[in-house]
């Protein structure tokens, strides 16, 4: 997620944007096309220091297995204490997923309740839509300043270090009056025909709905406040669901299909195919996170940052893409419901512990990286920095 496009000069690319520029006509994305060329257009082509490492050395991340927290959560009524679930299988996932968060925040869940068939099923859809031509495609083209609808690299919105990647992302409200906001989206968008597309990404969106909830239940445990606390704040979430397509590309070492940011959202769920691609930057060095079918990678982002107030990381990471084969995943991006008020909890605050970030709400932030900001691993502070000059509350 990150502004629209401003014209700078390379140094000035890697300064916090906060002054939109002149808007050139955007560059088409159209991979097919390019990949028939010898160079990719120098607009792809990232700084030296930004340069893929392809062959990242592997990162050590838990695996935490939600299977007895599932049940005992299925069948026990919620209790406000931070011990409920006191089990030996809860205590040592909390303990893997503090350690984890306070040091980069990524971790992997298996045993999560998610159906082989459906994870299947949107892969399936995905492939599909990116396999239509160009210009089926840009029936729901990416608007400026929005986040929502397909974009092809983000051409419109950058002029420089363009990802090498096509995206599809759409709105996902947890509201019972609002109740298939995904499948209405694809059949108002793109017609009754992709009613079907509609229907399985509504029941994905809905389970990485009631994941995420459940996860924040073991963050809160992790620590030290309510176990219901942060399940209850993002209740009602309006999040946002992202298709990604990679293409091959003829010099994966001059680009990235990502560049380096932190998640500007609260929680990122992401299950990736067959295919390396995921880095992230832990003690000054890109490491690789490779692809488990049975798994999704779970990641901290910068709005939970603030909620757990600097306690746990929202750490920088990227895709590289490669030569040979197309890679996709699923993101899921939880977000709390736009005019809730993103505080810490008391227990996290204290004398030793003061406030680290302003209060803010969802859609000051998302308006912040959509026209003001490219995100990066100083957005949060950025965004602190902007509210107290331009945003008080």
């Amino acid at each position: 997620m990150a502004v629209s496009c401003v014209t700078t000069s390379p140094e000035e690319e890697d300064r916090p944007k906060l002054d939109l520029g002149t808007i050139h006509t955007p560059l088409i994305f159209n991979p097919s096309v390019l990949n028939l060329q010898h160079n990719i257009p120098s607009q792809f082509i990232w700084p030296d220091d930004e340069k893929p490492s392809i062959d990242a050395p592997e990162l050590d991340v838990p695996l935490i297995d939600l299977q007895k927290f599932l049940s005992h959560s299925h069948s026990s009524s919620f209790s406000s204490s931070p011990f409920s679930s006191s089990s030996s299988s809860t205590l040592e996932a909390t303990r893997l997923i503090s350690e984890a968060c306070t040091k980069h925040g990524f971790f992997l869940v298996v045993n999560h309740g998610i159906s082989e068939e459906l994870i299947s099923d949107a892969h399936a859809y995905m492939s599909r839509f990116f396999d239509m031509p160009l210009s089926e495609k840009q029936r729901i083209l990416r608007k400026s300043g929005e986040s929502c609808g397909y974009a092809s690299s983000f051409t419109g919105r950058f002029s420089t270090k363009l990802p090498w990647k096509e995206t599809l992302s759409f709105r996902f409200c947890d509201d019972k009056n609002r109740s298939n906001t995904v499948q209405d989206y694809f059949c108002d968008a793109l017609g009754h025909e992709f009613e079907p597309f509609g229907k399985v990404y509504q029941e994905y969106c809905e389970a990485m709905s009631s994941l995420s909830l459940k996860i924040m239940e073991l963050l809160g445990l992790s620590l030290g406040v309510n176990r219901d606390y942060f399940r209850e704040f993002f209740e009602e979430n309006d999040s946002i669901m992202r298709l990604n397509y990679y293409p091959p590309c003829q010099k994966p070492d001059l680009t990235l299909g990502t560049g380096p940011h932190c998640d500007p959202t609260s929680l990122t769920i992401l299950h990736q195919d067959h295919v390396n691609g995921l880095q992230v930057f832990v003690e000054n060095q890109w490491r690789s996170i490779p692809p488990n079918p049975k798994a999704f990678v779970v990641n901290i982002g910068d709005t939970f940052m603030a909620l757990s107030n600097n306690r746990y990381k929202s750490c920088l990471h990227r895709a590289v893409v490669n030569r040979e084969s197309e890679r996709k995943s699923l993101a899921f991006f939880l977000c709390p419901k736009k005019d809730r008020v993103v505080k810490p909890p008391s227990e996290l605050l204290d004398s030793i512990t003061p406030r680290r970030y302003p209060d803010f709400t969802w859609s000051m932030l998302l308006e912040f990286t959509q026209k003001h900001y490219r995100a990066d691993m100083n957005t949060l502070q950025a965004f602190s920095d902007w509210l107290i000059t331009n945003k008080p509350l």
